[in-house]
Parts: C-alpha cells; sequence; structure tokens
C-alpha cells in the first residue's frame, strides 16, 4: 500500500494553472501570500501551491526570513504554503508586483508575462496548483519553506519538464482538454517533487512524509485513508502493517507524536468538515460516513476538533472555523 497515493487521493485537488514569464536583466518580481488568492483558481480551493519552472537562464529567489535559493534551468521551486518571494536577477530598478496579474492568470488568461530591462533573457513557466486545507495536515505538513528539485537528471523528469512546455505553448490554440491536461501535469510535476524529496528525506527526520515513507508506519496511515470509516482498532491497524500494537504505536509516535487511533480520529474530523460544508446529509449521516455509530459522539469529538458542534460549523464561515481549529 502507498500512503502518499492514498492521501493524494482523498485530498480534492481543485485545479492547476501555468503561464510564461519572459525577464531580461536587470529584473525583479515579488509573489505576495498565496492564501489570499486561493479562491480565485477554482471553487473550493484553499490552498495555493507555487512552481516556478525555469527553461532558460538563471535566477536567485529570496524568501522574507533571508533564505535564498538559486536557480538555473531545468530546476524547479515549488514553494508548498504560499509563502511570498522574490525572482530575481541583477540590480532591478523596482521589484514589479505580480499581485495584479494573478488575478487574470488565475481566472485562466495565459499571455506571457514579459518585464526587465532588455538584457539576457531568462524564460519560465509558472504555475500554481490548488487543493482543499485538509493537505495542511498531511503532504503539506512540515515541508519546508521550498523545495527545488531539477528535471533534467534523467528521462522521466526530462519527459515532464518538455510536457509541460508544450502544453503551455498552446496558449490560445482552442484545441480540446488543454485545461485539464494542464491541471493534470501540475499535478504530476506537484506528486514528483513530493517523491523526490521524500527520497532525500535523512533517516532520523519526522513528519507526515517520513512517516508515509516508513514501512510500518505508511501502510496503516495507507489503510486509515482508504477505509476511513471502517471500525479500525490498534490489532486491526496492527495487523495491517505486519507489525505489533506496541511497535506501530511506538513508531506513530516518534514520525508523528501521536497514536494510530489519534491519527484516525484527526481525519475522519477532516472528512466530516468537509462532508458538512459541500453537501445536504444530516448531522447522523455524516457521523456514519466518516465512521461514528453514535451522533452524540461524534458530536463532542467534532466540538473537541473545531470548537463549534457540526450544525453550527456548517453555517460558519470556512475560515473562521477551520482558525478556531488550529488556534
Amino acid at each position: 500500500m502507498d500512503a502518499l497515493s492514498e492521501a493524494l487521493g482523498s485530498v480534492r485537488m481543485t485545479g492547476a494553472i501555468f503561464y510564461r514569464a519572459v525577464c531580461t536583466s536587470p529584473w525583479a518580481f515579488a509573489i505576495p501570500p498565496l492564501r489570499d488568492y486561493a479562491h480565485l483558481l477554482s471553487p473550493g480551493t484553499e490552498r495555493l501551491v507555487s512552481y516556478h519552472l525555469m527553461t532558460e537562464g538563471d535566477a536567485l529567489v529570496r524568501f522574507g526570513d533571508g533564505e535564498e535559493e538559486p536557480m538555473t534551468a531545468g530546476d524547479v521551486l515549488i514553494v508548498p504554503h504560499g509563502d511570498p518571494h522574490v525572482v530575481s536577477k541583477g540590480r532591478a530598478a523596482e521589484i514589479v508586483e505580480t499581485g495584479p496579474n494573478l488575478d487574470r492568470f488565475l481566472a485562466g488568461d495565459l499571455s506571457t508575462l514579459q518585464l526587465g530591462g532588455g538584457g539576457e533573457a531568462t524564460r519560465f513557466v509558472c504555475g500554481f496548483f490548488g487543493c482543499e486545507r485538509h493537505a495542511d495536515r498531511l503532504f503539506l505538513s512540515g515541508l519546508p519553506t521550498v523545495i527545488k528539485i531539477s528535471l533534467r537528471d534523467d528521462v522521466a523528469g526530462q519527459w515532464l519538464e518538455q510536457s509541460i512546455r508544450h502544453l503551455v505553448t498552446e496558449a490560445g490554440s482552442g484545441r480540446p482538454g488543454r485545461s485539464a491536461l494542464l491541471s493534470k501535469m501540475a499535478e504530476a510535476l506537484f506528486i514528483e517533487a513530493l517523491r523526490r524529496y521524500m527520497e532525500r528525506l535523512p533517516p532520523e527526520q519526522v513528519g507526515w512524509l517520513a512517516a508515509a515513507r516508513d514501512e510500518v508506519v505508511g501502510a496503516a496511515i495507507a489503510a486509515i485513508h482508504r477505509a476511513p470509516a471502517r471500525q479500525w482498532t490498534l490489532d486491526s491497524l496492527a495487523a495491517e502493517s505486519a507489525t505489533s500494537r506496541s511497535v506501530l504505536t511506538e513508531r506513530f509516535a516518534r514520525f508523528l507524536g501521536e497514536s494510530p487511533l489519534s491519527y484516525l480520529a484527526m481525519w475522519r474530523m477532516q472528512l466530516a468538515a468537509r462532508r458538512l460544508q459541500t453537501a445536504r446529509d444530516s448531522v447522523l449521516q455524516v457521523a456514519l460516513e466518516v465512521g461514528y455509530e453514535s451522533e452524540a459522539g461524534f458530536i463532542r469529538a467534532f466540538k473537541r476538533e473545531f470548537g463549534l458542534p457540526p450544525a453550527k460549523y456548517r453555517k460558519a464561515d470556512p475560515s473562521a472555523a477551520q482558525s478556531r481549529s488550529s488556534g
């Protein structure tokens, strides 16, 4: 079983967009905090992951905490939490704010962004990938501010780069299915980055991706995401992972800082929150769908997680309810 695949399959991917950027040195542009723009991509988008795929030239990416990441042709820079950053080359007279352009890019305008002083050209394919906020508790959890991978190190990466570049150059062609293909390519790029990042994690690393990579914990996570409503016990999860209860408990605590059943309860609450806001099912129906046999027990657990009973959560602003949960 593949924990990453199960988790990716259980979080809705809500769209993606790419656009081209041609910058002639010296130049600099700034990407604002992307949480403020997530809703513009498509309904249900709550998190934006941004990309920079450099196809020609080089640049420097700077973040607010002083972190810097150089880029060269073939590199992909992924900003998993949508942190603001500046991309530049040389000493530009001004930093171009891209916030005003994001509205039209996220609405589907794929025209090329051009800026700079007229010198050496740097070419990007920039983009955004949308998903639900539940990803914060899964594969986005514990990720650094930025992940860099090179697509020119192997055949698979080269194919992915060429495919994305081909689709983006079709802007305005009107060929059917192009938007769907771009969205799938954005997902593929993100998943490939996660896979390569997981492979580089040191043995002592903790967090969700390290847990998913672990043979024992990963098997239990995959089982939970594949069948969250099943009446799991510590014994049945241990059997699914081909290990003992004590080993499973110890490894969950090591990687995730919680027990297997606590993780199960957390994920059920995330699924219930989504269901309450996207369907008209009764509270009892939602409780049964996520594995609770008692409506009263479900209401108590839900209030502990989100600070509101299910009925009030359904009527509340989603972002306000989420901030209660994370606070």
